[in-house]
């Protein structure tokens, strides 16, 4: 079996639980923020996949994704930047595929506006 190892813009199917409060649960899918290494070398940022509903359009920190062959979705779906969290490896079970570079920098923007903060210009 090959070693896991997310890389930013990637589509995981990983295991959110336990959650608490209000916090994403269950398997779902998350995209991963943060390249390889991140001070843990076993630990990536990421950003929750959940359903789409109508009133996450007027949310800034959710970023809308739609299913096609290279992200691997299967549904309307929204990335929910407001609960990005680091995971390790270990909760990671599946890639799924990777999202276009254009939705992974609205993700990156959402996040930055979620710590109030100005996203660096793209290099």
């Amino acid at each position: 079996m090959a070693p896991i190892n997310p890389k930013r813009g990637e589509v995981w199917r990983a295991q959110l639980d336990p959650g608490r409060g209000s916090e994403q649960g269950k398997t779902r899918p998350v995209v991963v923020l943060s390249q390889p290494p991140t001070g843990r070398p076993t630990m990536r940022l990421c950003a929750p996949v959940m359903n789409a509903l109508p009133i996450h359009q007027t949310l800034f920190w959710c970023v809308e994704l739609s299913p096609d062959a290279a992200n691997g979705l299967t549904k309307e779906s929204t990335a929910d930047c407001a609960q990005t969290r680091a995971l390790d490896y270990v909760r990671f079970e599946a890639r799924l595929g990777e999202v276009a570079p254009e939705e992974l920098d609205a993700i990156t923007t959402a996040l930055c506006l979620c710590v109030e903060r100005v996203p660096a210009p793209a290099t």
